[in-house]
């Protein structure tokens, strides 16, 4: 399995074009983010997940020729807004993409993006087919799934275990019954949205804590604000089983 970072971004806290701090003015690309995603490259399919505004920037920048299908951990725009251009997708691979994804998250994304779900579509939208999911286990071309449940303040959340590693992000609680989905994984991305407390996402400590907890090989934190500090200066003070993800970075396991 190969799992690239598409984002490690998070549209949350100030506008970046509007703030002056050093994270926003470093010249080091670690400290760059777009918007929170990652590439999966996993018994010869390709897959996202989640596909924010920075999709086509990101497909482009992975020089990306190939989706099977999307994952979507919920329905805020900051996780959907790309969809359109899974257009691209279409048309060289002749086929429609499954996008997987709760109740809530097929709703909103049937009413946000109508147009490419009414009866008479005009030619070339995106080609969308919806698959509803929730806690159970399913297989996308072959993939064994298996969703993990979390909140988002009061917005359930979908996590993602794939073979023997698991990505969340945007939760500040994972149910008990839950974490016991994260047994003896190699590899556990959580989101960690800064250092204080925040009412919908884990901050920095939180976010330890279920490493602590779930004890995976190695750990990498995403969906992070500006306001975590710079890149280096935060890494040095994370144990080397955990650490923070940048824009670029690839596991192999």
């Amino acid at each position: 399995m190969k799992v690239t970072f598409l984002g490690t971004g998070t549209s949350q806290g100030v506008p970046v074009i509007t703030c002056e701090c050093e994270v926003c003015r470093s010249s080091n690309p670690k400290d760059n983010r777009l918007r929170s995603s990652v590439l999966i490259e996993y018994q010869n399919k390709s897959f996202v997940i989640d596909i924010g505004p920075d999709f086509r920037q990101q497909m482009l920048r992975e020089k990306v020729k190939h989706l099977d299908f999307v994952l979507l951990t919920h329905e805020h725009k900051d996780h959907t807004a790309g969809l359109d251009d899974i257009r691209a997708f279409n048309h060289y691979q002749k086929e429609n993409i499954n996008v997987y994804a709760n109740k809530n998250t097929c709703s909103a994304i049937r009413a946000e993006f109508a147009y490419a779900f009414c009866e008479d579509k005009y030619p070339g939208v995106p080609d969308i087919h919806l698959c509803e999911i929730n806690h159970q286990a399913f297989k996308a071309k072959n993939i064994y799934i298996q969703p993990i449940n979390a909140i988002h303040c009061k917005l359930p959340v979908l996590g993602f275990c794939i073979g023997n590693m698991a990505y969340i992000t945007d939760a500040n609680a994972i149910a008990e019954e839950e974490i016991h989905k994260l047994d003896n994984l190699d590899l556990l991305i959580i989101n960690a949205l800064g250092n204080k407390h925040h009412h919908s996402h884990f901050n920095l400590a939180e976010a330890l804590e279920v490493v602590e907890r779930v004890k995976p090989k190695q750990s990498f934190f995403t969906h992070i604000s500006h306001v975590m500090g710079l890149h280096e200066e935060v890494n040095k003070t994370l144990p080397p089983y955990a650490q923070l993800a940048y824009d670029g970075l690839t596991i192999e396991l």
